[in-house]
């Protein structure tokens, strides 16, 4: 069953966990919004994600935001963006509190089990979502159910390389503004291929876009607290976050 959440006040706290254990994201709830705090990278990604967004195709169209952590994707949906009516799933209470906050329609529920209806959404948005999925099968056939016919899937995770073992793993673990340490497991990355095959199955077609990698001319600003973003550009490697666009194969529907 679905739980609608509203916003109210977090607290932050780090005990050591399992890698990829979800509590981490309770655990360090009070980072999500500072600019420099732990989930900095995440603000970033958020950010360049929207350069795939569609437009919306009526006001108050129905954009799903897949794992949507404390509503970070709000910052894209600005501008040619702002009809979209943001409805946002995650496991994380106190992460949902602050993206209800943040005008997103909050919604506490399982991406295996998504409490929608079926084609209720024209745009689906799964931002670092696919590496951290131990039943890759079940959640992209939940996508597709609550998709659209005709409809966008939006993709950026993390490839299963070695380059990405070690650099966004390894090293980025470590660095200020790359991602909380243990909060991935390297056994559940993802390669492009394995995940358009697997949505592929499931009725939704799948193109790369290509690679993104921060700005480090952003990035030393960023160190030096003369910025509050880094850019994450475009790159031709897949080796680390990729970006990915899905369409749901079939007959659009009506908007309504």
């Amino acid at each position: 069953m679905a739980t609608i959440l509203t916003s109210a006040p977090v607290s932050a706290r780090t005990p050591r966990r399992a890698r990829n254990d979800p509590a981490q994201y309770d655990d360090l709830a009070g980072e999500w919004w500072p600019p420099h705090g732990r989930f900095a990278a995440l603000r970033w990604l958020a950010e360049a994600r929207g350069r795939l967004i569609p437009d919306p195709p009526r006001p108050g169209a129905e954009l799903l935001d897949l794992a949507c952590g404390a509503g970070l994707l709000s910052l894209a949906l600005t501008g040619r963006l702002a009809g979209w009516r943001h409805v946002g799933v995650d496991l994380s209470s106190p992460a949902l509190r602050q993206a209800a906050g943040h005008g997103v329609a909050a919604v506490r529920a399982d991406v295996r089990r998504l409490p929608f209806r079926d084609g209720q959404f024209r745009c689906i948005v799964a931002g670092e979502l696919f590496e951290h999925l131990a039943d890759l099968d079940a959640t992209c056939s939940a996508i597709a159910r609550v998709l659209a016919p005709g409809g966008t899937l939006v993709i950026d995770t993390l490839a299963d390389t070695l380059f990405c073992r070690v650099a966004l793993m390894g090293i980025a673990e470590r660095l200020p503004g790359g991602p909380p340490p243990r909060i991935h497991d390297p056994r559940l990355l993802v390669t492009p291929d394995r995940l358009a095959q697997t949505l592929g199955r499931c009725g939704i077609e799948m193109t790369v876009v290509g690679g993104l990698r921060p700005s480090l001319v952003d990035y030393a600003r960023w160190l030096a607290r003369r910025v509050d973003s880094v850019r994450m550009l475009p790159t031709g490697s897949t080796a680390g976050v990729y970006q990915a666009i899905g369409t749901k194969t079939g007959t659009e529907r009506e908007d309504r």
